[in-house]
């Protein structure tokens, strides 16, 4: 629950502190906006006991995720991100692109390159990759983030890249201009809990088999540490049918917007596994009311290391970007 605060009543706080800690809660204080509030779990009888409390303006129980909700935050939230880059509703569709995986120099800067011709503003590329399979290619692990850098000073693209686990986290956010949790790790929660605060945002991918009620828990894990810039990412959601990958959920596009102020972006690339889908389904998930696309692109997919039949090559990806424009023109966006 979120109990909120008189900001007038500040030395009477203290009252609503001791009461959730009598029932064995450990409150978390959240302050934005002039706004102060607790978050706590719920308790028999609690929430009436609170509202007794001269401290207390309102308590909202019954929804787990409070920080995540339009009821907490009513205007959706724009993530800058610098050089007019900006992610979130009233935006420019934001286009994340690049290489599942960094695998050379020469590979990262010619995507990089490529894409930013083409009119991306972010890169994604992978320097540390969870992989099914213990044997298949994971990476170059933190030999790739100087790389990363060179791309961005090259290019001036903002860097998506993904950080595995705890340890990794600040190695990344040494470069990364956005920390990409994937969809293994997003019930990983103390990994969710050290990215949000590590003063980056956050790009949060939905699990394999997550609800959208999962995905918006994880997100409050991050926001819960004082992070608010977290985006949220529909990657697809495994099904029976192994015609594609995944199967893209667009309905979570237009819900998870009705429900959270965070951005909601798609991955085509994910959800379909197969390059010669990514397309139509990156214009139907802008057309879906996405707040941006994550695609990826490899200058010879034949021969990519990780995921080359669902990456794109730099012709495609370029013709798809003129039509990407055009479908938001329409759209008006």
């Amino acid at each position: 629950m979120l109990v909120l605060l008189r900001p007038e009543a500040a030395p009477e706080h203290a009252q609503v502190v001791a009461l959730l800690s009598s029932h064995g809660l450990a409150p978390r204080t959240i302050a934005r906006d002039g706004r102060v509030a607790l978050l706590a779990d719920e308790a028999p009888g609690l929430v009436e006991a609170l509202g007794h409390l001269p401290a207390v303006a309102e308590v909202r129980a019954g929804a787990s995720w409070v920080l995540a909700s339009r009821a907490w935050q009513p205007v959706a939230t724009r993530i800058a991100l610098g050089e007019g880059v900006v992610i979130g509703a009233g935006s420019p569709p934001a286009i994340i692109a690049g290489p599942c995986a960094i695998e050379t120099e020469d590979q990262l800067l010619t995507v990089a390159r490529g894409v930013a011709a083409a009119g991306a503003r972010l890169l994604r590329a992978g320097a540390f990759k969870p992989r099914t399979s213990p044997y298949a290619f994971q990476g170059l692990g933190a030999a790739a983030l100087p790389l990363l850098a060179m791309a961005r000073e090259a290019t001036g693209l903002r860097i998506v890249t993904e950080a595995l686990d705890e340890a990794g986290v600040d190695q990344v956010a040494e470069v990364a201009d956005v920390i990409q949790i994937g969809s293994r790790n997003m019930g990983n929660y103390p990994l969710l809990r050290r990215a949000g605060r590590a003063g980056r945002p956050i790009l949060l991918k939905r699990g394999m088999a997550a609800t959208i009620e999962e995905l918006l828990l994880a997100a409050e894990y991050v926001l819960a540490e004082g992070n608010p810039n977290v985006i949220l990412c529909e990657r697809g959601i495994r099904g029976f049918d192994r015609a594609t990958r995944n199967v893209l959920d667009l309905a979570a596009v237009p819900l998870l917007q009705q429900a959270t102020h965070l951005p909601v972006i798609v991955d085509p690339s994910h959800a379909t596994g197969r390059s010669e889908l990514v397309p139509a389904m990156a214009k139907a998930g802008l057309a879906a009311g996405a707040d941006g696309l994550l695609i990826e692109v490899h200058p010879d997919p034949d021969r990519a290391l990780s995921d080359g039949a669902q990456s794109l090559s730099l012709e495609v990806f370029a013709h798809l970007m003129s039509e990407l424009t055009t479908l938001s023109t329409a759209l008006g966006r």
